[in-house]
């Protein structure tokens, strides 16, 4: 009697674990009903970067990052080597990360420069507030900058991505990143999440229910690790309840490495790998990069 009763307990057992499997089976495509969306976030003022850190992981979401060498709320710059241990610990979780110019570098002009220039503004820097007329290979050494600080500091290389500052662009810098082996990302119309505004005009609760509403399958989004400006931080009022009504309504959310515009650029052009220390930085697998 106990055998046969044994045998009927594993028998169920088996059953049991079978229909779990099948029924989980049957729920992951069900669990992105909705679709897919790409959190991204800039670096900004970094008052926030803890928060979303621990947001994210408590949600098992991978985003993507741009980083620019910004001042932060530390009295430091948030490519400094005091948040390594901040970048290491994103990049253990699986994000991903591009650049964003290193010394958050806006366009001003791509027309009429001198033997083909472009004009351009770097927020900070030793050139930080000054029109600076850039060639390709300046301009290059600026997007790969970033990726240097960051494989310093992590020994983990960025994927061949950058995002402008302002999303400013023109035909001569897109080629010219592309040339040197960086795609441009920029975000869909309701993926802008507002945290830059003014808190007065667009309070917290405003922009939650405008993105709940709005977001759909493959928008990319944009916020900041923090915003010197926003009196009411964005945030601590918006990213957990944003992530988790998200998720309610059947999204899920991936890194840039797998969206359908962006992965095969990804896996054509390899991770951006720069020399060591005193060496230019390049990209590995793009032939005839400036050096």
């Amino acid at each position: 009697m106990r055998n046969w009763m044994i045998r009927i307990g594993v028998a169920a057992a088996g059953l049991l674990a079978s229909a779990s499997l099948a029924l989980a089976a049957d729920a992951s495509p069900g669990a992105c009903r909705a679709g897919t969306l790409y959190l991204t976030f800039d670096t900004g003022s970094m008052s926030q970067a803890e928060l979303i850190a621990r947001t994210l992981r408590k949600h098992h979401i991978r985003a993507t990052f741009f980083l620019a060498n910004e001042p932060t709320v530390n009295h430091d710059n948030s490519l400094d080597p005091t948040w390594a241990a901040y970048w290491k610990s994103l990049a253990a979780d699986g994000h991903a990360f591009g650049t964003h110019t290193f010394d958050h570098v806006y366009l001003r002009s791509a027309k009429g420069g001198e033997g083909g220039k472009v004009v351009m503004r770097p927020q900070f820097g030793a050139q930080g507030g000054k029109d600076v007329a850039m060639t390709e290979e300046s301009f290059c050494t600026e997007l790969r900058r970033s990726a240097q600080a960051f494989q310093s500091m992590t020994g983990q290389p960025m994927v061949p991505l950058w995002r402008a500052p302002g999303g400013h662009t023109s035909p001569k810098t897109l080629a010219w990143a592309e040339q040197c082996g960086f795609k441009h990302v920029g975000w869909a119309p309701a993926g802008f999440l507002g945290d830059e505004l003014s808190s007065e005009r667009y309070p917290n609760q405003v922009l939650l229910e405008r993105a709940l509403r709005d977001l759909r399958d493959g928008d990319i989004t944009m916020a900041h690790l923090g915003i010197w400006s926003r009196k009411d931080p964005w945030a601590p009022g918006v990213l957990e309840p944003l992530i988790s009504g998200l998720e309610q309504k059947g999204f899920c959310f991936a890194t840039l490495r797998e969206h359908p515009q962006y992965k095969h650029w990804i896996a054509q052009r390899g991770p951006v790998r720069v020399e060591q220390a005193g060496e230019q930085p390049q990209t590995s697998s793009v032939s005839g990069a400036k050096r």
